[in-house]
């Protein structure tokens, strides 16, 4: 069995990783091929391209990509003709991604959307590629197999493939050896500047502001950064001499779980890292700088009342969210003021520690990397020519609890 995969995240490159490993748990001698990350790499995975390099977010970051998309959608058309594999799989990075789908259909191959892309959030009406170009959705939350299903999907709700890579995850000894809190520290603040360059270029800047006046409101204050690349933890000190910010910041690379399980409370880029500090119970202040047209677009484009995971699935603001654009006077000030009532009042902080651990016992489920190995090898192997006619399960593949909705 050969099985071509398409991610284009950081986070979408570790949950591939970890099926193909599951898959091959159960085939051997399976073979994964495609396009992703160095985590599906050392998983075993024969990369046609690093897709993950060219992670961006935006139509205008897209438009000097395009060219180089386009000659990677041509090597997969070319691939599929000449040497189709028995199914295609995708993960998030739906913009390159319903391409990579239209060229599998095209050619008869089965494809399946696992982590599928928040349509119920910004772009409904793209629903039409999905019934098109997609056999199946594999779905992380309870509301999108909802969502999918009420408009004629083939859907399945596995759970989020997060809370089984937080709760296999062994954190290093050294690191949180370094990371024991100081004697004199009043409070750690976790800060997660985001995984793509472009995030770290917008928000970093606005987050130094904000730790050096919450640090002149709070001087006792500890600070550890959360860097994806070493690339980047290099970008952000540079910015910080720039910056002229004097206060003593602690880099970390690649220990993000770490730095979220050590802080008292983070400041983060939204993503779906999110869901690590969901189920570790830290609480979060989500900032993202979107360019002003961006923010202008998504009045229209934007289906729901929140961006951040945990607050989709509790449907209410357990972790408060600024869209920064233009200007960021005005959010610096509204999170330096958050973030300062949080390093001075425990009390604030465990409130909200305890608000987490309620939404994280119902809607933690682990499993997902398993139940999703085992649904495709069971849609593969049913009905290679049309997986999707096999409907393997009319509902769900573990309980289903309205309350995580």
């Amino acid at each position: 069995m050969k099985i071509f995969f398409s991610a284009g995240e950081p986070s979408g490159d570790q949950h591939a990783s970890h099926l193909i490993q599951e898959l091959r748990v159960r085939r051997p001698k399976f073979v994964a091929e495609g396009f992703g990350g160095p985590h599906m790499q050392v998983a075993g995975c024969h990369l046609y391209f690093e897709l993950t390099e060219l992670a961006v977010m935006g139509f205008l970051r897209v438009i000097p990509m395009l060219a180089k998309f386009w000659r990677l959608v041509q090597q997969a058309e070319a691939h599929f003709t000449t040497n189709p594999p028995d199914a295609v799989v995708l993960v998030d990075f739906p913009g390159f991604n319903w391409w990579i789908a239209r060229a599998a259909k095209k050619r008869g191959i089965p494809v399946y959307y696992y982590l599928p892309p928040q349509l119920w959030g910004w772009a409904p009406w793209r629903i039409k590629r999905v019934r098109k170009w997609v056999d199946h959705v594999i779905c992380a939350l309870p509301f999108e197999y909802d969502w999918y299903k009420s408009r004629g999907v083939q859907a399945t709700w596995v759970g989020h493939p997060f809370f089984d890579e937080v709760a296999e995850r062994t954190l290093n000894v050294e690191t949180m050896r370094q990371l024991t809190p100081h004697p004199h520290t009043r409070c750690t603040v976790a800060v997660l500047p985001g995984s793509r360059n472009h995030e770290i270029e917008k928000n970093w800047p606005v987050m130094l502001e904000i730790i050096k006046r919450v640090s002149g409101n709070v001087p006792s204050v500890r600070w550890i950064v959360g860097s994806y690349r070493p690339q980047q933890l290099a970008r952000c000190r540079d910015m910080q001499i720039a910056s002229n910010v004097s206060v003593p910041i602690e880099y970390f690379i690649n220990r993000t779980s770490e730095v979220i399980e050590s802080g008292d409370c983070c400041l983060m880029v939204s993503g779906s890292i999110s869901l690590e500090l969901l189920a570790r119970k830290t609480p979060g202040i989500v900032l993202y700088r979107a360019p002003t047209i961006g923010r202008f677009v998504s009045r229209f484009l934007m289906n729901c009342r929140f961006i951040t995971l945990p607050n989709l699935i509790a449907n209410q603001k357990v972790m408060p969210e600024f869209i920064s654009h233009g200007d960021p006077e005005s959010d610096i000030w509204k999170i330096t003021n958050l973030l300062t009532e949080w390093v001075s009042k425990p009390e604030v902080v465990a409130a909200q520690k305890e608000t987490l651990a309620r939404l994280a016992g119902h809607a933690t489920t682990t499993g997902a990397t398993k139940r999703t190995a085992d649904l495709l090898l069971r849609l593969i192997d049913a009905n290679p020519a049309n997986p999707a006619k096999t409907n393997p399960d009319p509902r769900m593949i573990i309980p289903f609890r309205k309350g995580a909705a």
